[in-house]
């Protein structure tokens, strides 16, 4: 039985979800994590997208983005494909990375974009592997918390702080702070 086809529109953020293998580390060490950003990089040049939050936890991510000119589907084969290489070259390993396809859902309104985000800003929190979202690395976090020196490509920290009124440094702020309210 085949699986059934996923629904892209292209103009939506989704909140996207991809696990280990039975829930085994993805990131083992902080090059598994750069690695996996520059895979993002890269891609971004050619099947651009956009992504407004994302999180790399040990044994899963959360990304929430969109692409609106090639569907997610294709975009996300390519992450998973080249990272699973790279992961199985890297630990001479052979096999399956990913637990199963990656999880999707479409977020429809304002009150879905900023709930995705502040459930994937407070996941390292919520795994107490932290306690404030500014002190774990690889989430998306500090680029609302500080102003980067450099952005990352795929980024568009806007599509979140342009729910708030303010000055760019006063949406920062009330972004942060409406993550512990």
């Amino acid at each position: 039985m085949s699986r059934p086809k996923r629904v892209w529109v292209p103009d939506c953020y989704y909140h996207i979800v991809c696990r280990g293998n039975r829930r085994d580390p993805l990131f083992r060490n902080a090059s598994d994590f750069q690695a996996f950003l520059h895979i993002l990089h890269q891609l971004h040049e050619k099947y651009p997208f956009e992504m407004a939050s994302y999180c790399l936890m040990n044994n899963h991510y959360h990304l929430q983005m969109k692409s609106e000119e090639y569907p997610l589907s294709k975009l996300m084969s390519q992450v998973n494909k080249r990272f699973a290489n790279y992961y199985n070259t890297k630990y001479r390993l052979t096999g399956h990375v990913f637990e199963k396809r990656y999880y999707d859902k479409i977020i429809e309104d304002k009150q879905g974009m900023l709930e995705v985000s502040r459930y994937i800003h407070l996941n390292p929190i919520e795994a107490k592997m932290t306690r404030k979202p500014e002190h774990y690395p690889w989430s998306s976090f500090y680029l609302y918390k500080y102003v980067p020196s450099v952005l990352p490509c795929f980024m568009n920290i806007s599509s979140l702080l342009d729910y708030y009124e303010g000055t760019l440094a006063q949406k920062r702020e009330k972004y942060c702070q409406s993550l512990f309210v």
